[in-house]
């Protein structure tokens, strides 16, 4: 994690060398975020704690993803490098908006375009598998699934391009098309060409996707699609 208080460079540094030095096949690095309610939140509200600059942080986060490249990992999503053949197969997929199924309690699903998740009670869950007499093989949400989201084909297009942003491929026109059978260079054209203008996207061959300005100002390119 980068951001932290009193953090540095060098700090960066030592524990890059330990990690590189552990040869994990897969690495996740994410900034400091202060979530409004926590001790961390409070400190840092009544000046008890010091985090390093916005200028410093990003240097933070290119100097990681420099040092993890020259040492073979592949940056292969804005928070995520991995060894080849060692990428997230999840949260790929969760990127290009995939469909999958959680199973058992409070497991987390998407289908059809619903985000839906199993109760968190166990007895009642086990009660409700038992005597669940549904067709297996339909798409029915059942008593004992929570609906958290149902999206319309303008917002699972919108959500394709936010997720699809998030890697360092980007988005894939040619796949845009055969799933929504829309060109995204069109429908979405007066946002790709501000993003573009403002040199946040690049649009190269069949890839929509951020550039190294992109990446370090890649909320303001995901809101876009929001």
């Amino acid at each position: 994690m980068i951001g932290l208080p009193k953090q540095s460079i060098e700090n960066i540094k030592q524990t890059l060398k330990k990690v590189i030095k552990l040869n994990p096949e897969h690495i996740s690095v994410y900034s400091l975020i202060l979530e409004e309610g926590t001790k961390l939140y409070n400190k840092f509200q009544n000046n008890e704690i010091e985090l390093p600059d916005e200028q410093l942080e990003r240097n933070m986060y290119w100097y990681v993803k420099n040092i993890l490249e020259n040492n073979e990992y592949i940056h292969y999503e804005i928070s995520n490098f991995a060894r080849k053949g060692y990428e997230s197969k999840h949260n790929l997929n969760c990127w290009e908006q995939k469909e999958y199924i959680g199973v058992g309690i409070a497991a987390h699903s998407y289908l059809n375009g619903f985000r839906y998740s199993n109760i968190i009670n166990i007895e009642e869950y086990i009660n409700y598998i038992e005597n669940d007499k549904t067709n297996l093989k339909k798409f029915i949400i059942k008593p004992y699934q929570i609906i958290h989201e149902k999206q319309t084909n303008e917002e699972m297009k919108n959500e394709y391009m936010l997720l699809g942003l998030r890697k360092i491929d980007g988005v894939s026109i040619k796949k845009f098309k055969n799933k929504f059978l829309e060109n995204p260079i069109f429908l979405f054209q007066n946002k790709l060409s501000k993003l573009v203008e403002k040199k946040l996207l690049q649009i190269d061959g069949d890839r929509i996707k951020l550039t190294n300005k992109g990446l370090d100002l890649a909320n303001i390119v995901w809101e876009e699609f929001i």
